[in-house]
């Protein structure tokens, strides 16, 4: 029987964990990955219940990259110039940047190796964590590679552009906790995983449309929007949130001190 390439679970409070599931290879990334990868993705942007998705590997690493087994033969580069979707990327990058297309935040819990295509995955979630000994690397140079899968849509709003090129020419392993330093990942803790399933549920708790919206404002604007799109898009985004039924519902468990009760997006 085939190994279940990637788990999902939805608790009660509509947080998802979305677990790679490939602990003997340190869930390094084979066609079955990539497949059961994307189909999460898009499971998760159709499912309106959720409200805070925690990524994170099973066993000792988060991912090791391309499984080597994929290296050097003719099917690497056989599909990366075809796409459906110009805007979304190829198969590849899609992995890491269908995480955007997800309505709710993602988060990533990162323990031991996290490297190449894993830690492109990584970064294409809205906020990482890791332990302070995890080893991350843009580690393509070593196979002769470039990073290809969608980097250049993640890593500019992380690092500046000398950082990044140091750690893509050199491919060196850092650690958790300077990669923190750098910019690379939000903090650290030694349970990542835990860490990131109480920001979760701290997200979780907040209205899913203002959550929504906010990581839609940001995703559009961060880098390279012109400013008069990127004002009026706060300006349309507020609009369709004043007055609404989860607006009106912070609000009055606000001034009553009660917990509020937000309603999914339709």
């Amino acid at each position: 029987m085939t190994e279940q390439r990637i788990l999902l679970d939805v608790d009660d409070a509509g947080v998802a964990t979305v677990t790679l599931n490939r602990a003997a290879k340190h869930n390094a990334l084979d066609p079955a990955m990539f497949d059961a990868l994307l189909a999460v993705t898009s499971e998760l942007a159709a499912d309106r219940r959720i409200r805070a998705v925690v990524v994170h590997g099973a066993g000792k690493s988060f991912c090791s990259g391309l499984d080597i087994s994929s290296l050097g033969g003719d099917e690497l580069g056989g599909s990366l110039l075809d796409r459906d979707d110009a805007d979304r990327g190829n198969h590849a990058q899609r992995v890491s940047l269908d995480w955007g297309h997800v309505p709710a935040p993602v988060i990533t819990a990162i323990h031991g190796n996290c490297f190449g295509g894993g830690l492109q995955i990584a970064l294409g979630a809205d906020i990482r964590y890791a332990t302070p000994d995890a080893r991350l690397s843009i580690m393509e140079v070593k196979w002769g590679l470039v990073p290809d899968m969608g980097i250049t849509q993640t890593l500019p709003r992380l690092l500046r552009a000398d950082v990044a090129k140091e750690l893509t020419f050199t491919g060196r392993v850092l650690s958790g906790a300077e990669a923190h330093e750098l910019g690379l990942v939000t903090g650290t803790a030694d349970d990542p995983l835990a860490r990131a399933l109480e920001l979760a549920h701290e997200i979780a708790a907040k209205s899913p449309h203002a959550v929504r919206a906010a990581k839609r404002l940001y995703d559009e604007t961060w880098t390279g929007a012109d400013p008069s799109a990127a004002l009026l898009l706060e300006s349309k985004l507020q609009v369709e949130l004043i007055g609404s039924p989860n607006q009106l519902e912070a609000v009055h468990a606000g001034m009553a001190r009660r917990e509020p009760q937000f309603a999914d997006p339709d």
